[in-house]
């Protein structure tokens, strides 16, 4: 029977649907057709595989071969469809035995010499095909990111040789029994900042609620340096968090590095992004830094920078943390859950209100620097901070900072309340969970009731007050929310 079919993944989205890859050899003029909605890295696997298969000395089939990728209506693209390609060909031609083809699925990109090269997205193939009860096939390089999945036996390979050796009788590929790395210690410290004790105090309360941030300040003040050890203390990231940032970073362009497991991601793209590299898209949506930064932090630095329309994207996802990308042939949905932090300088020279008096920016120049900033976008910012320009004494002094670690540790007490009380971080409770679990003392609603209105609250900034005052609760301990924790909260929405 000139038939065979093996199983391999495509990707769409953060799922790896079913692939079956069909051969059929017939007679007539030799030819080599790839049918099923091929992109263009697809069809070019003819001559990849033709030219792997005659360096393995197969013979390769002088009939007309048709290879059928189904279901038809399904995309696909990139070379992991290589390996079972020529699997299937061998297996029509009868160059391999196709009994155990079955119960395994393959991905690998193959070379002219027959190596197979690493794919993109082998965590999330991995585990579907865990799913669906079979052993998945793939080049040894991506071999210990498919261990992540688990309950999947996974047989890495170096080339298509070893793989046909191991249904043809020859030496049977091993089950990889790597262990994933232990998470790194973070390299900056907030120890090494000197002075902005009110900045730091922010990011600790961002940290333990999960709340995004926005610095204001001159240039040269630590903006920048803050928000690069924020993910310092961080809470660890649990299995669940590690396996959907691990298999939204496999997915990108860059794929997933083993020595990041388990390590919150930062991503700090530059003001020049466009809002398709922000959200994510294309032709096959692909993640944006959004989703990059899942379970971690986004850093946008010089924020009015950006493009307004580009920062106005952040709206949905900073709301409800998925970002929904729909295109002519496909619509993808991707998981943002990240925590904002921004910093942008007070005025277009940055030296507002800067010691020197170096500033001569205009009034007018001023607004329309801050204006680039939608009131709706600043609304969905939980804290807003001045970090000003550093003392003389201050910026001679040794750094007198409490080091991450201990920071860490009060961050971590916080979040466990949270979790055992609610079940998620404070920044996501709903509004019907904020009348729940924020519960304020009289003199606490006589204070907000007087700061919405004297600073025009909105309702949506009045739950954020109340979620960022929970969360300085929680790190000192306390059950409910005082007229102090409100205080706080308060001030931290008086920036712009």
């Amino acid at each position: 029977m000139s038939l065979a079919v093996v199983h391999s993944r495509a990707l769409s989205g953060m799922e790896a649907p079913l692939v079956t890859v069909e051969a059929h050899l017939a007679n007539g003029l030799p030819g080599f057709t790839i049918v099923g909605l091929p992109e263009a890295e697809v069809k070019e696997a003819r001559d990849r595989v033709r030219a792997a298969l005659q360096t393995a000395r197969f013979e390769f089939p002088a009939r007309r071969i048709t290879v059928n990728l189904a279901p038809a209506d399904l995309p696909k693209e990139g070379g992991a469809f290589d390996l079972p390609i020529a699997l299937a060909i061998l297996a029509a031609s009868q160059q391999i035995p196709r009994d155990e083809l079955d119960r395994y699925e393959f991905a690998g990109e193959l070379a002219l010499t027959g190596a197979l090269r690493p794919v993109r997205g082998a965590l999330a193939m991995a585990w579907r095909a865990g799913q669906a009860g079979r052993a998945f096939i793939l080049p040894a390089a991506n071999a210990a990111e498919a261990a992540l999945a688990g309950k999947v036996a996974i047989h890495p390979a170096h080339t298509l040789l070893e793989v046909c050796g191991h249904f043809a009788g020859g030496a049977r590929l091993p089950v990889y029994a790597g262990r994933p790395p232990e998470s790194p210690r973070p390299e900056a410290d907030f120890a090494e900042v000197k002075g902005q004790a009110q900045a730091k105090r922010a990011l600790e309360v961002a940290a333990a609620g999960g709340h995004s941030v926005l610095m204001s300040g001159p240039p040269g003040t630590g903006k920048s340096m803050l928000a690069a050890r924020l993910p310092g203390i961080l809470p660890p990231m649990s299995e669940e968090e590690a396996l959907e940032a691990a298999a939204i970073q496999s997915l990108g362009s860059q794929g997933f590095r083993l020595d990041q497991w388990r390590v919150r991601p930062f991503r700090a793209p530059h003001h020049t992004a466009s809002a398709v590299a922000l959200v994510g898209g294309g032709s096959n949506p692909r993640p944006g830094e959004i989703s990059l930064a899942h379970n971690g932090v986004l850093f946008l630095d010089e924020l009015p920078e950006f493009d307004r329309r580009v920062l106005e994207v952040l709206r949905e996802p900073l709301e409800s943390g998925r970002i929904h990308i729909s295109r002519a042939a496909q619509q993808a949905e991707f998981p943002a859950r990240f925590q904002l932090v921004a910093a942008m300088n007070p005025c277009p020279c940055g030296y507002l209100g800067h010691p020197s008096g170096r500033c001569h920016c205009t009034p007018d120049q001023v607004k329309r620097y801050r204006s680039r900033l939608s009131g709706p976008l600043l609304d969905r910012i939980d804290i807003q901070i001045e970090v000003p320009a550093l003392t003389e004494a201050e910026l001679f002094a040794a750094p007198a900072g409490e080091p991450s670690a201990a920071i860490r540790a009060r961050v971590e007490a916080a979040r466990a309340r949270q979790m055992q009380r609610q079940g998620k971080p404070n920044a996501q409770l709903a509004p019907g969970e904020v009348e729940t679990h924020c519960p304020v003392d009289a003199d606490g609603t006589a204070l907000l009731k007087q700061a919405i209105a004297r600073l025009n609250l909105s309702g949506r900034s009045y739950h954020r007050i109340l979620r960022v005052a929970r969360t300085i609760a929680d790190l000192e301990g306390e059950s409910g929310i005082t007229h102090r924790h409100l205080a706080e909260a308060i001030q931290y929405r008086r920036l712009l």
